[in-house]
């Protein structure tokens, strides 16, 4: 049995089941791209979320986006390293947490500049859910500035994770482990 859809007035029916026109999943703009408008992602709260994140934020430099991505991602990247890694049970594991981290940073830089030598940072993404998005940052100067950005703020958050748990302020969260994160 086909489906059958009629819309009438604000509301669709499919198969005699009422939808609010606005809670169904419609195409954001060409149907053959694949790119939905779902109640999830272009919802007011989402979209104003999305909006502070600093990939979408208007009115920074490339260069300070890729700092606020930088930091963060080497802030979270340290933890994993330090606490789970093959060294976790000795004296040296933050020590060698940090330098596991910083190495993983610059294959990731690395990786984004070469990104950027390919030209294919020229492109720019489609608009999708989020409108008037940053494009400086999809050029090859404003791709280069990103990276530089990235590789600063990821040493310093990776840095910045190191000089806390060395500090003893992460000491809270190891009593949460039988044996203690560290060993």
């Amino acid at each position: 049995m086909a489906d059958e859809c009629i819309v009438s007035g604000s509301q669709s029916w499919l198969n005699g089941i009422s939808y609010l026109n606005g809670m169904s999943v419609k195409p954001l703009e060409d149907p053959c791209v694949g790119n939905l408008q779902t109640p999830v992602n272009s919802s007011p709260f989402i979209k104003n979320f999305l909006r502070s994140m600093p990939a979408y934020r208007s009115g920074i430099s490339p260069n300070l986006r890729g700092l606020e991505i930088g930091m963060v991602h080497g802030y979270f990247i340290y933890g994993p390293f330090a606490y789970l890694g093959p060294l976790r049970g000795t004296d040296y594991a933050t020590t060698a947490g940090l330098l596991a981290s910083v190495g993983f940073l610059t294959l990731i830089t690395a990786g984004l500049a070469l990104y950027g030598l390919t030209g294919n940072a020229k492109v720019q993404p489609s608009e999708g859910v989020i409108k008037d998005r940053a494009k400086d940052v999809f050029t090859r100067e404003g791709w280069g500035e990103f990276v530089s950005g990235f590789w600063l703020g990821s040493f310093g958050g990776a840095t910045f994770a190191w000089f806390i748990c060395n500090l003893g302020l992460a000491a809270p969260i190891d009593g949460l482990y039988p044996q203690g994160w560290l060993g």
